[in-house]
């Protein structure tokens, strides 16, 4: 697929198509770019469950023409009850990536909804009611959506790890067997939930009749959220990071997530000249991979954490100075010894641009595949794992403390280039994030690659992501084999995998131009789509 999906109106992108067109059939009526996501986060909870879910945290990036970009921070913080000492009295050096225990945070994307929608309301002049934008998510729950070959093969993948996890195989394995890819697939009991989030409104999620059920489920079941860590809870407006670039001014999230680490990145390679170079040639590839590295190890590693608890403004990370200091370090024919560990995860990342250019990047995952495997049973409602990223040595950067937010790999991205184009861009997959959004950029941005092409071509990725725990550079076998042997030459340590991989993560791209003309690209190894019109 390398024709770029074109559009005039609104133009959405997702990486499963019934969400894009749930966002899509919310701009036809009006709707704007906020409304349509909120369609297309619900759509995508329910016909995308391996991947993300209500029960999980979100990050929104918006643009609006003439204004500064906003931030909603939708991450939850850590349970009361989880401390050091909760995990030490049940004899574990480290909090389990699976069941209860690794329940342990607050799930912050409802709360960012409301956040998001409130500022629809006040200052877009959103109009479109909460049963509305949750209509698709409805039915596709209570009347059934077809099974993706995705669905199949992680529940396949997954199923002797989680099957015996409280609620898991009663939500996901009906009549005890995995869905099969083009089955109907029905969640009734979820359907309930949000419905009844539809007449109550978003609130009960935290503070109503659904806080009620879903604390005393997660109390019964053994995990350390209790009643109070949801009625705490509130999402946050934040200022975005921002880049300066040769090209315009890039943005990205705030910590805990490493949006700062996708920027670094980004930045390295403006000031090695990367526009220099040749598309998805040896040293193209070779920058980015270096560049990745030093902001993983001098970064992230050393700073990255819930920015209550960090000791510097990530912005100062993002100064000219500091990033000059990183790429002088990039010795371009040599690799730099890789002995770090990556983080692996599960998300989802959509886009929306409406009639009006105002545009939204966003992300929503509950971690691994799953997330912690737990479903409540009243509700249905699949919680996340994002809090097993934290550490249980006193002396991380991550480590744990009750009300604290986990580190997060999520991270949406947005670029308001010199010429007047807007564009919104993101990815699924763990520490493969922040390097499949440099592939996107560099390839639209500086190679002048058509946005579909820029998401389709073959990728590369350092180091673990969902599905895949070996630490090696992995290729799509779609490069050249000069490519991939002159890599090795250099020192890298290359796994190559097949034309299209899913590890790879699942990747879209939407851009508007001045004229109002707006064009996407969404990735050919998940399920998505671009709608526009």
């Amino acid at each position: 697929m390398l024709n770029t999906s074109l559009a005039r109106r609104g133009i959405a992108v997702a990486s499963h198509a019934l969400a894009a067109q749930s966002a899509s059939a919310v701009l036809r009526e009006g709707g704007n770019a906020i409304e349509a996501m909120v369609a297309a986060a619900s759509s995508i909870a329910v016909v995308y469950p391996h991947m993300t879910g209500i029960g999980g945290d979100a990050f929104w990036l918006i643009s609006a023409p003439g204004q500064a970009p906003i931030a909603i921070d939708a991450s939850g913080g850590a349970a009361g009850q989880a401390t050091l000492a909760f995990y030490a009295e049940r004899n574990l050096q480290t909090i389990p990536t699976r069941g209860p225990l690794a329940a342990n945070t607050v799930a912050g994307t409802i709360g960012g909804w409301a956040q998001a929608l409130e500022l629809s309301t006040q200052q877009w002049g959103g109009r479109l009611p909460l049963a509305r934008l949750l209509a698709d998510s409805i039915f596709y729950a209570r009347d059934g959506v077809p099974v993706t070959l995705s669905q199949q093969r992680n529940t396949e993948n997954k199923r002797a790890e989680l099957q015996s996890v409280t609620g898991f195989a009663e939500r996901f394995m009906p009549d005890g067997q995995v869905p099969l890819a083009g089955r109907l697939f029905k969640q009734t009991r979820l359907a309930n939930t949000l419905e009844q989030l539809t007449r109550r409104g978003l609130d009960d999620f935290y503070r109503g009749e659904l806080a009620q059920s879903m604390a005393e489920d997660l109390r019964a079941i053994g995990s350390p959220l209790r009643r109070a860590d949801l009625e705490h809870y509130r999402a946050k407006q934040v200022t975005p990071l921002q880049l300066s670039h040769r090209l315009g001014t890039l943005y990205n999230m705030t910590p805990p997530t490493q949006g700062v680490v996708s920027l670094a990145i980004l930045g390295i390679l403006d000031r090695l000249g990367i526009s220099a170079m040749q598309a998805d040639s040896v040293a193209h590839i070779h920058a980015v991979v270096e560049a990745t590295k030093l902001a993983f190890l001098e970064l992230r590693d050393k700073y990255v954490t819930d920015p209550a608890y960090m000791h510097c403004d990530a912005q100062s990370l993002l100064e000219d100075a500091a990033l000059k200091a990183l790429s002088a370090r990039i010795d371009p024919h040599q690799a730099r010894p890789w002995g770090s560990k990556t983080q692996p995860g599960d998300t989802i990342w959509m886009g929306v641009i409406d009639h009006e250019g105002r545009a939204v990047s966003f992300i929503q995952s509950i971690y691994h595949e799953f997330g912690a495997g737990v479903v409540l049973p009243g509700s249905h409602v699949n919680w996340q794992n994002r809090g097993c990223s934290f550490s249980l040595n006193p002396a991380h950067v991550n480590v744990l403390h009750p009300g604290k937010k986990p580190f997060h790999t999520l991270n949406p991205a947005l670029a308001r280039f010199h010429d007047g184009r807007v564009m919104v861009y993101g990815t699924m997959g763990g520490d493969g994030q922040p390097q499949t959004q440099a592939a996107v950029f560099t390839r639209y941005a500086e190679f002048n690659q058509p946005v579909q092409q820029a998401v389709t071509a073959p990728r590369w990725l350092l180091g673990r992501t969902w599905g895949s725990a070996s630490e090696t550079l992995k290729l799509e076998s779609r490069f050249p084999l000069a490519v991939i042997e002159a890599l090795r030459a250099r020192g890298h340590d290359v796994e190559v995998l097949g034309d299209f991989e899913e590890t790879m993560g699942h990747a879209g791209a939407l851009v508007r131009h001045p004229d109002g003309v707006l064009e996407g690209g969404f990735d050919p190894r998940g399920d998505g789509a671009v709608a526009g019109f």
